[in-house]
């Protein structure tokens, strides 16, 4: 598989949505270090985790033998990364977050989408090839 610029994807770590992904794991764990403390095993959790959730299914699916266990896997980085907008609109609500943390955060995480639709579009092409 090859991206636009043709540069051959060998691990991974050499796809620009799994990299993104992982910037969007810092920025949750930047932002969250701004939650109040009770909220430590509440939305602080539940945000880090579903954030980490989004490349580590990336990984785990490009790391499987088949294109179907691939697509899968990225379903459910999709399904995480709509838990993060989610979160992260609550946190803004709650007013944890300034109305720019709470954009730049969706900005990236919209980023992210577009990328894994783009990715999950490609595999079903390559997919649907005889």
């Amino acid at each position: 598989m090859a991206s636009s610029t043709s540069q051959t994807i060998r691990v991974h770590r050499d796809l620009v949505v799994w990299q993104r992904a992982i910037d969007l794991v810092e920025c949750a764990y930047r932002i969250s270090r701004e939650f109040p403390p009770d909220e430590r095993f509440g939305l602080t959790s539940q945000l880090r985790r579903a954030a980490v959730s989004v490349p580590s299914n990336i990984a785990e699916g490009h790391g499987r033998a088949h294109l179907a266990e691939y697509l899968h896997h990225l379903s459910i980085a999709k399904g995480s990364l709509m838990e993060v907008e989610t979160q992260v609109v609550i946190a803004g609500r709650m007013g944890y977050l300034t109305p720019e943390m709470q954009q730049r955060t969706l900005d990236l995480s919209g980023d992210v989408g577009r990328m894994l639709a783009g990715l999950i579009r490609a595999l079903k092409a390559r997919r649907a090839r005889p």
